[in-house]
C-alpha cells in the first residue's frame, strides 16, 4: 500500500531523518552562509583558522547574539530597538562605578540589569502607551542612556579590577569561555520560551498582526511591554560580559552595537514587519555578523568601511525576507532543502498538532480563517445577488 498521510511516509527510515534534520534545516542558509564567508576568510588570511583567532570570533560574537536575542524579541513584534548598544554601556559604567566604591559584585549586577531592564520597560511604555513609534522612542532612550553612561563615568575611564566578576563574565569553565556558555543558554531558554510557550506564540501572533491579536483578546499591550523589558535585560548582560572582557566601564563601549544586533536578528532570518524569525537564528546570525567583523579587522579595514558593509547586509536580508524579495529567499532555501524559519510550530501545541488548544489560542488561530470566510460570504452574496437580479437568457 502507498503512504497516504505525512505520520505514515514518515514512519520510514527516510521520514525519521527528514523529522530529525527538520530542526537543523530550517537554519541551512545562514549555516551555509558562515561556510562561505569562513572560506573566504582562510582564502583572505593565514591567520583565520588558527586556533586563538576562531576562539576570538566566538567570544566577540557572543556579545552580539545576546544583543541580537533581545532584539529578535523586539524585531518579531514588528518593532524595532536602536537602544540596545546605549543601553549595554551604561551596563558597563553602572557596575563599574558600584564595584569601584567597593559594593558587592552580585549586588552591583543586580541593580545593573535592574537598571537596564527599566530603560526597555520605558521604551514598550513609550511605544505603547505614549503611541511613540519604535524608532523614535528607542533611539531618544540610546540618547538618555548615552548621557547617563557620561555623566556617570564622568569622562574618565573606571577600571573593573574584581577578579571575581571578571571571572564570572570572562572565564572559563570546563574549558570552555564563560561567554560562550552565557550565549548559549539564553539562547537555549528564550528558543524554548518562542517555541513552547503561550507567550512566545503570542508574539508571533503580535508581530502576525497586532490589531487581529488585540481583537482575539491576546494582552498586546503586555507582551510589547515584557519584550522591550527583555532586550532591555539581556542588553544589560551583554555590556556586563563587555565590562569583565575589556576591564573597564565607558559609555564609548557600546557604539555600533545596536547595528550589530539588528544585522543579526535579520540576517538570521527576522523579518522587520514582524512575525517571522527564531532567537537560535539570531545567534546564528550574531556568529555570522562576527565572522564577517574578524576578516575585515584580518585585512586591517578601517571602521567606516565596515559599517557600509554592515549596513548593506541589512538592506539585503530585508529584502529577502520581504515581500518582493521573498520569491528570490524561497529559492535559496528549496536549493539547500531548508524550510521557512521562525513561524510558530506546527508540532507539539498549536494548529495542526493535535494537542488541545486553550479557548484563547483557538480563537488568535481562527482570526484568519474568520477574515476568509467573510471574504468568501461577501463574493458568494454579490454572485447570488447578480444572479437573482440578471434577466432570464
Amino acid at each position: 500500500m502507498t503512504p497516504n498521510t505525512n505520520e505514515e511516509r514518515n514512519r520510514g527510515p527516510a521520514g525519521t531523518a527528514g523529522s530529525l534534520l527538520q530542526p537543523f534545516a530550517r537554519h541551512l542558509p545562514i549555516l551555509a552562509g558562515i561556510a562561505i564567508v569562513s572560506i573566504v576568510g582562510a582564502s583572505l588570511s593565514p591567520f583565520f583558522l588558527t586556533e586563538a583567532n576562531l576562539r576570538n570570533i566566538v567570544i566577540t560574537g557572543s556579545v552580539v547574539s545576546v544583543l541580537a536575542v533581545g532584539q529578535f524579541i523586539v524585531i518579531v513584534t514588528a518593532g524595532i530597538d536602536l537602544s540596545v548598544g546605549a543601553v549595554a554601556a551604561l551596563a558597563t559604567v553602572v557596575s563599574a562605578v558600584l564595584m569601584s566604591h567597593d559594593v558587592s559584585p552580585l549586588i552591583a549586577i543586580a541593580v545593573t540589569l535592574a537598571v537596564c531592564g527599566l530603560a526597555g520597560a520605558i521604551n514598550g511604555f513609550l511605544v505603547i502607551h505614549a503611541g511613540i513609534t519604535p524608532f523614535i522612542a528607542t533611539l531618544g532612550m540610546l540618547g538618555i542612556a548615552q548621557g547617563f553612561a557620561y555623566l556617570i563615568q564622568n569622562g574618565t575611564f573606571i577600571v573593573i579590577d574584581n577578579r571575581w566578576f571578571i571571572g564570572f563574565f570572562s572565564g572559563e569553565t570546563g574549558g570552555l569561555p564563560n561567554q560562550v556558555i552565557i550565549f548559549v543558554v539564553i539562547m537555549a531558554v528564550f528558543g524554548a520560551i518562542m517555541r513552547w510557550t503561550a507567550f512566545g506564540r503570542q508574539l508571533y501572533a503580535i508581530g502576525g498582526n497586532a490589531e487581529a491579536a488585540r481583537l482575539s483578546g491576546l494582552p498586546v499591550k503586555k507582551n510589547v511591554v515584557a519584550a522591550y523589558s527583555i532586550s532591555g535585560l539581556l542588553a544589560g548582560i551583554a555590556g556586563l560580559m563587555l565590562a569583565a572582557q575589556l576591564g573597564e566601564g565607558s559609555s564609548l563601549l557600546g557604539q555600533g552595537l545596536e547595528l550589530d544586533a539588528i544585522a543579526a536578528a535579520v540576517v538570521g532570518g527576522a523579518s522587520l514587519f514582524g512575525g517571522l524569525g527564531t532567537p537560535v537564528s539570531a545567534v546564528i546570525g550574531g556568529l555570522l555578523i562576527g565572522t564577517i567583523s574578524n576578516i575585515m579587522n584580518l585585512r586591517g579595514i578601517a571602521a567606516e568601511p565596515q559599517l557600509i558593509i554592515k549596513g548593506a547586509l541589512i538592506l539585503l536580508a530585508v529584502y529577502l525576507t520581504s515581500g518582493r524579495g521573498g520569491d528570490v529567499r524561497r529559492r535559496l532555501q528549496g536549493l539547500l532543502g531548508s524550510v521557512q524559519p521562525g513561524r510558530p510550530p506546527q508540532n507539539g501545541s498549536g494548529p495542526g498538532s493535535g494537542a488541545p488548544l486553550s479557548a484563547r489560542e483557538q480563537v488568535a488561530t481562527s482570526a484568519d480563517a474568520s477574515d476568509r470566510d467573510d471574504s468568501e460570504r461577501v463574493a458568494s452574496g454579490s454572485e447570488k445577488s447578480e444572479r437573482a437580479g440578471s434577466p432570464p437568457a
